[in-house]
């Protein structure tokens, strides 16, 4: 069933199969909405979940925030969705920036059932000396943009070039959700993984190049009891790359944590 509900004074669009005697929470990822998860909600309702399928802010049928948000405001909101909803223990289910809120909300709530993360985001990626130079040039050159045009002038010349320059998730967001972006992907998740209670599954592909399979096996090492099951020859969409194992995994996992 769609539902949409406002928390934190955004609107959140999401869909609630509204049975199953355990609650299983899906979490896509960025520049996807909820639809992208279908073939997990299958798997998940097949296990007997109740599966709450959400559009995050800015995606979907759901409102963009307004103003930048970062990892922090994303998962805040996720705590008062579960709140207002009254879901107790839920199981999470985060692919690429999903993942992200996964692991933040994971890393503070002991209540959690169970944590899946699918090719997650969360790990800061090694930046060369080259990338440093070309940022701090950046900053410098947004500095003096701010003076010569105003903030206004200045922000709008800012997202054609950051649009020109960025990838192709970033060129096809709004102007908000762009600065959203170049927020959240430099947030970095390590210091939280060890906080994290709940079990925890990763799945992952090992030729994914967006969140790379050493980011898997970190995690792994730092989440205590965490389990890795990689697929050969997938990418950063394992459970659409190779749908029959991921589902044969999926429901292994959600049938041995199922309380």
């Amino acid at each position: 069933m769609e539902k949409d509900i406002t928390v934190r004074g955004v609107r959140l669009h999401y869909t609630d199969s509204q049975e199953g005697e355990r609650t299983i929470i899906l979490m896509h990822g960025w520049g996807c909405n909820h639809s992208t998860l279908a073939s997990v909600e299958r798997v998940a309702l097949q296990c007997g979940y109740r599966v709450i399928n959400i559009d995050f802010p800015g995606f979907g049928q759901s409102q963009e925030p307004p103003e930048v948000w970062g990892v922090e405001e994303y998962t805040s909101q996720l705590e008062d969705f579960i709140t207002a909803l009254d879901l107790k223990s839920p199981t999470l289910l985060g692919h690429s920036f999903g993942g992200r809120v996964g692991i933040l909300y994971a890393s503070r709530h002991s209540d959690v059932n169970a944590l899946i993360l699918v090719d997650a985001a969360g790990i800061k990626p090694h930046r060369s000396l080259g990338y440093y130079r070309k940022v701090y040039t950046f900053k410098a050159m947004k500095r003096l943009m701010y003076l010569v045009y105003g903030r206004e002038n200045a922000e709008k010349r800012l997202d054609a070039r950051r649009a020109k320059a960025g990838s192709s998730d970033y060129a096809s967001a709004s102007p908000m959700m762009r600065r959203i972006l170049s927020r959240v992907v430099n947030e970095d998740l390590t210091d939280r993984l060890k906080h994290i209670k709940a079990p925890t599954l990763l799945i992952w592909g090992e030729n994914d190049t967006a969140t790379p399979i050493a980011d898997a096996r970190k995690m792994e090492s730092l989440i205590p009891g965490a389990g890795l099951v990689s697929f050969p020859g997938c990418g950063h969409y394992s459970f659409l790359d190779n749908p029959g194992q991921f589902a044969a995994v999926l429901r292994s996992f959600l049938t041995a944590t199922a309380k």
